[in-house]
């Protein structure tokens, strides 16, 4: 199905379910622990053996002895893969080929070895007998000391052009009579999702099944093929539940190419999950920046002059941080730049995690529009409303499809009760509690991305759909289930919905925020070719037909939908494809972000008091699932702010905090009240649901509206994230 024009009247409109706050219904597995995750196939898989991946020990040089003797005498020791024994690894989409290291190493826990065993107990004994030595190299693991002679990032896919320009920006900056040149930074980040990364790998003959936590299944597949030189078909990768992703999981990682190894070699399954410090040196972090951020304003308020430069590393090949992103779009400006650095560093992949690019380049910029507002005696709302945009800025042609970024943060600010902030810093006092009050933009891109489906209604009336479309505590299962019932005109119980297989028709798959709106959009393209399939059993014109209530409508004629099915199933098999669409319209998602905030006087000590967003993305096609994915963002977003910091040892090339005891994240004691609330909106340019992501938009602009409020309460302004006492304590008030 080809969507390219506005949407119109459709099934999804009567909104009898769809749009409805709907428990997950899938939950009940969950409770019970009876939905199976990637490491607990015990159901499909018989005797699996045990597989455990050794990192390497150094970030950069060589493997030059590696003794396996020991270990491979240990007990249960059923057989021992490394670089020498794997044979030739093919480069897959996402530099697969890399996950096993050896003997030249790129990154501290490198993957160099999965030892396999009878046990895990048996397989960690061994794996630690195992006798390696290296010749170590300089590295560079500094991004700082990278960032003077760091070239411009490649540019193309997600990462957009390196640099743009529109007008004079440079003499504009010179010309305005109100400036603000300032440099912020953020650090680097770890998922620290709940689930490791784990997989459970099967050989039949030269087929191999993988039961992995993945968030991307299409594209998965096609990179375990290449990299051990098999046909797509004779891959299949199984991913129905994922204990939480963020974008770690989007690529295959050491533990199903290790697993897929390590079968081969032990003529077993093999289930291999990653310790805590191989998932955050092994696989994927959000990577470090620097930017530097120059605003020039009229007296009276507005932009004339924006530019935005980001610093990020990554290893050689990788991709930057695509943290001015959102500038380019966020506010008006006659006079533009931005630009993307990338360095060289030998440090593990940096990659996507949630709301790449917008997140940490949204915690600068939002700053950065508070000290502006600040420059000129602007009420901070005021002064972003004034420079709102209906059209990209650098490509005035494309308007935005649906822009309510105005409506949110004036709704947020009368909810929030904004007209009671002190505008003079560090003036509010609760005892020996500095209180302030800060907000934020949110921003995030709304992606256009094919999605397929396929849709069958079986003899007992049941619609079961299937899409290789995964659910990574979103609520997948329960929006995908909505779509089919209202289309199909049944109740939400009679729709069983599989996902996460790649023997489904191929999704959009979970992440960017596109996951939503593209996979429901296919899964409704399919139900309609199924529509057609029944009409036609039933002698019935479909676009005549009502599918309502379990019955095909037409006329007078009123018949049960199981009919159709009675000679056998029905099928339909569609996907939803948008042409150029993207190109015609901006399609954004907005948000206003507003937190209160308190620190202590005497220790510095910060504590979110309360918190909103006002969120405008499309049609909320499960309120209940859409209002969880927000507050996760919102809380992800107070980690962000406050303590999430993976540090780097600068000597030797390892985040050193890498466990859930050092890497700190928010936990319920840090979180107050959190509300939120969504426009009633539909987006007709997005997709036949009218609708846009909302998940990632919740973290975007949270940061900064925590810190904006830490600076209002104490009048000191951090600008190096995260906002921890140590930055503040020696500049704060004195407690009176």
């Amino acid at each position: 199905m080809k969507f390219d024009t506005p949407a119109t009247t459709n099934p999804i409109d009567r909104l009898r379910i769809v749009g409805k706050a709907t428990d997950r219904i899938e939950g009940p597995l969950k409770t019970t622990g009876t939905a199976h995750y990637a490491y607990e196939r015990h159901d499909v898989v018989a005797n699996p053996a045990y597989g455990f991946v050794l990192g390497a020990a150094i970030a950069k040089g060589r493997i030059t002895a590696l003794d396996l003797a020991a270990a491979k005498a240990a007990p249960g020791v059923l057989a021992i893969v490394t670089a020498d024994t794997a044979g030739k690894l093919g480069k897959g989409n996402f530099n697969t080929a890399k996950l096993l290291g050896g003997p030249e190493i790129e990154h501290y826990h490198q993957a160099i070895a999965v030892v396999v065993a009878e046990t895990f107990e048996q397989a960690r004994a061994a794996a630690t007998l195992v006798r390696v030595e290296y010749s170590r190299e300089k590295g560079a693991f500094d991004l700082a000391a990278a960032r003077d002679g760091a070239p411009l990032a490649p540019g193309g896919g997600f990462s957009g052009d390196p640099e743009t320009r529109v007008g004079d920006f440079e003499g504009a900056f010179a010309a305005a009579p109100v400036t603000l040149d300032a440099t912020y930074s953020t650090p680097v980040q770890s998922h620290a999702m709940m689930e490791p990364h784990a997989s459970m790998a099967v050989w039949n003959g030269d087929q191999l099944t993988i039961y992995t936590s993945n968030q991307m299944i299409a594209w998965g597949r096609g990179d375990v093929a290449k990299t051990l030189g098999l046909k797509p078909e004779q891959v299949r990768l199984v991913s129905p539940y994922i204990g939480g992703g963020f974008g770690g999981k989007l690529f295959v990682r050491a533990d199903a190419l290790m697993a897929a190894l390590g079968a081969k070699a032990a003529g077993r399954p093999v289930k291999v999950a990653l310790t805590r410090p191989l998932m955050f040196n092994n696989t994927t972090h959000r990577p470090a920046t620097i930017q530097r951020i120059r605003l020039g304003a009229t007296k009276d308020g507005k932009l004339t002059a924006v530019a935005h430069e980001s610093w990020s590393g990554n290893l050689p090949g990788g991709d930057p941080e695509t943290a001015v992103g959102q500038t380019r779009l966020l506010y008006a400006g006659a006079n533009r730049m931005t630009a993307m650095r990338l360095a060289v560093l030998d440090l593990p992949e940096g990659n996507a995690m949630r709301a790449p690019g917008e997140a940490p380049g949204m915690m600068a910029l939002e700053i950065a529009i508070d000290e502006m507002a600040e420059k000129l005696g602007m009420d901070p709302v005021e002064f972003r409303i004034l420079n709102d945009t209906q059209v990209d800025p650098e490509k005035p042609e494309r308007p935005f499809s649906q822009r309510q970024f105005i409506r949110c943060l004036r709704e947020g600010a009368e909810r929030f009760g904004w007209a009671r902030r002190a505008a003079k810093p560090g003036s509010v006092r609760d005892g020996r509690w500095m209180v302030g009050m800060g907000m934020a933009a949110g921003f995030r891109n709304h992606i256009p991305f094919k999605s397929a489906a396929r849709v069958r209604l079986e003899r007992d009336g049941r619609i079961v759909v299937e899409t290789d479309m995964t659910d990574i505590g979103t609520g997948s299962y329960t929006i995908i289930a909505q779509t089919a019932a209202e289309t199909m005109g049944v109740p939400l119980d009679r729709v069983e919905v599989r996902l996460g297989d790649s023997a489904f028709p191929v999704s959009c798959g979970s992440g960017g925020q596109f996951g939503a709106v593209n996979s429901t959009s296919g899964v409704y393209a399919a139900c309609l070719k199924l529509r057609d399939a029944v009409a036609q059993k039933l002698g019935i014109n479909s676009s005549d037909a009502l599918f309502a209530d379990g019955h095909v409508k037409a006329g007078n004629r009123s018949v049960d939908l199981m009919d159709a099915a009675r000679e056998g199933p029905l099928i339909g098999e569609d996907g939803i494809e948008y042409g150029d669409l993207g190109k015609k319209y901006q399609q954004s998602t907005f948000a206003g972000h507003f937190v209160e905030a308190a620190v202590d006087a005497a220790t510095g000590e910060i504590r979110v008091r309360r918190m909103l967003a006002v969120c405008a993305a499309g049609r909320i096609l499960n309120p209940k699932s859409a209002r969880s994915q927000v507050i996760g963002a919102m809380t992800m977003g107070v980690g962000a702010a406050l303590m999430e910091e993976l540090a780097v040892d600068t000597r030797f090339g390892f985040f050193v905090n890498h466990d859930l005891a050092g890497y700190e994240v928010p936990v319920h004691a840090d979180i107050p009240h959190q509300d939120v609330i969504f426009l009633d909106e539909v987006d007709p340019m997005s997709s036949p649901m009218k609708a846009k992501g909302v998940g990632e938009l919740g973290i975007c602009g949270v940061g900064a509206a925590v810190a904006n409020a830490v600076y209002n309460a104490t009048g000191v302004r951090v600008r190096d994230y995260p906002v921890t006492l140590d930055k503040h304590l020696d500049r704060l008030p004195a407690l009176t």
